[in-house]
């Protein structure tokens, strides 16, 4: 009888998030509808707000049902989703500005302190866990993650917002629908792989920074990096593969007068170049999220991993 209701069970604990993105994603199309039929400006931060903020906290809500522990409350959750997803915001925008200037490697860089300050705001928003299962850091990296998303997103939407011929809802919604299809391989993804490194390497008190942490970090980064850079390497590719082609360029490299071959052939090499990133870092989460399932320490959360191996740095 038992084993005959757990699915039921299983069905009822996945209904909220889907609830949460259809009563949100009404309201978002609602509050556009009116803002357009209105002209109601008053509106806009709503529209901002919603639409930022839909998608990364329906996955936070997924995720938070394939917790391990019950040490994941829903109060930590949102402690982790806000302060981590704030922190992380000011602190690459600070270091940013100040470390990083024009370069062929400008998005390397971008993906490097993203993942840092995402990775530093997890562990000391988390570092006094007394359960750290790998599910539970995949879970609060993603929080994380999506946090930096949500508060990332809604800046570019407030940008998009502002153009030269004033305000232009039309290119705020644009951007809102982008971000927000994106959104799920985006941070949440590479800062729920992190985590769950991160877990595996920790005991009760301490977190360990490992040779597998670190390298966790550079392929992360490194996909972050290629993800940002993508527009910039199809476009050299497309002006590559079509040496032939006339075309005219500016000094910033944008074509300008692209040919019938190269505009069909530029989104086909970016796009491709998007979907091979986002299976990569997909499928190294599956890897991890199929190892904390059969990890004895996971199964209910009685316990905390504690690598006997681990050579690192404890914090």
């Amino acid at each position: 009888m038992l084993a005959q209701t757990m699915p039921r069970t299983g069905a009822r604990q996945r209904r909220p998030w889907l609830r949460m993105f259809v009563g949100g994603l009404l309201l978002w199309v609602a509050t556009v509808a009116v803002t357009l039929g209105t002209g109601n400006v008053n509106l806009i931060p709503t529209i901002v707000l919603l639409g930022s903020f839909l998608v990364p906290v329906t996955f936070v809500a997924w995720a938070f049902d394939r917790r391990a522990t019950g040490e994941l409350t829903s109060g930590l959750v949102f402690t982790t989703f806000v302060t981590g997803g704030v922190l992380g915001v000011l602190a690459a925008s600070v270091l940013e500005s100040y470390l990083l200037r024009p370069s062929p490697v400008l998005f390397v860089g971008v993906g490097l302190i993203e993942e840092a300050v995402k990775l530093a705001a997890l562990a000391a928003l988390t570092r006094h866990l007394a359960a750290k299962s790998v599910r539970d850091g995949l879970v609060l990296g993603a929080t994380v993650g999506f946090g930096f998303a949500a508060f990332e997103s809604a800046g570019y939407a407030f940008t998009a917002l502002f153009t030269t011929n004033g305000l232009s809802l039309i290119q705020l919604v644009e951007t809102e629908l982008l971000r927000g299809l994106l959104a799920p391989v985006g941070h949440g993804l590479w800062t729920a792989i992190l985590g769950g490194v991160l877990f595996s390497a920790s005991t009760r008190d301490h977190f360990v920074i490992t040779i597998r942490l670190a390298l966790a970090y550079l392929g992360v980064a490194l996909l972050h990096g290629l993800w940002d850079s993508m527009h910039d390497l199809a476009r050299i590719l497309t002006l590559l593969l079509t040496t032939g082609e006339n075309y005219v360029s500016t000094p910033n490299g944008w074509l300008v007068s692209p040919t019938s071959a190269q505009v069909h052939l530029f989104p086909v090499l970016e796009y491709t170049g998007l979907a091979l990133v986002s299976l990569i870092g997909i499928g190294w989460l599956m890897i991890l999220w199929r190892r904390s399932r059969r990890s004895p320490d996971d199964a209910g959360g009685r316990g905390w991993p504690i690598p006997t191996r681990a050579v690192g740095t404890r914090f």
